[in-house]
């Protein structure tokens, strides 16, 4: 798993009794690292809308050992089963579907299938995504937004749309977050990884 998948393991930093969704899982790979951080304790649900994604992670949870992940296929971003746990999860981590251009080192051919349309139809996706999400977290809790993009508009644009929205969230400062945890990372507000820089995806 790239470094940078890595990092918002540490971003969200579960803790062993939490409640923890993983709202985009796909094949779990940064849901294995959740659960292995909870120490298998806890409940960590992986939510994907796609049951393919969801069969590759069956193989590897049995392989990893952890009893608290339960894959869970949602319809879309308001499914009952999302509606169920609102107001209840202590942690959120939103991997949303991106243009994924922060992976062209690995991906050069992406340049070819991406537009400013497509680029426009995900964040319309990602703000979608991110608001159903934020309806989880309980007072105290933590949602993180990701991407594996280096655009502003899917990234600190969708941010900041949404705390103009949402008053009852507050941004925590990444670098911080990640000093605690021993991990000195030259970061703001924040976390941007650039290829050139970090040597990881963006």
């Amino acid at each position: 798993q790239d470094e940078g998948s890595q990092l918002l393991g540490f971003l969200l930093a579960p803790r062993r009794s939490d409640l923890v969704v993983d709202f985009c899982a796909g094949a779990g790979g940064k849901t294995l690292m959740l659960g292995a951080m909870m120490d298998s304790r806890g409940r960590l649900y992986a939510f994907d809308t796609s049951q393919k994604r969801l069969d590759r992670l069956k193989p590897r949870l049995k392989r990893s050992g952890l009893s608290n992940v339960h894959p869970l296929v949602i319809a879309h971003e308001n499914d009952t089963k999302v509606k169920r746990l609102a107001g209840k999860i202590d942690r959120v981590l939103v991997d949303a579907p991106c243009s994924g251009l922060g992976t062209l080192r690995r991906n050069p051919d992406l340049k070819f299938r991406q537009s400013p349309q497509s680029v426009a139809e995900l964040t319309l996706k990602q703000t979608a995504i991110l608001n159903s999400a934020a309806r989880l977290v309980k007072p105290g809790g933590r949602l993180v937004y990701a991407t594996c993009s280096l655009l502003p508009e899917e990234n600190s644009g969708i941010v900041a749309a949404f705390l103009a929205t949402h008053p009852e969230f507050r941004p925590v400062h990444c670098g911080e977050l990640l000093e605690r945890q021993g991990i000195a990372l030259a970061t703001g507000e924040h976390l941007q990884l650039w290829p050139q820089l970090h040597h990881t995806d963006g």
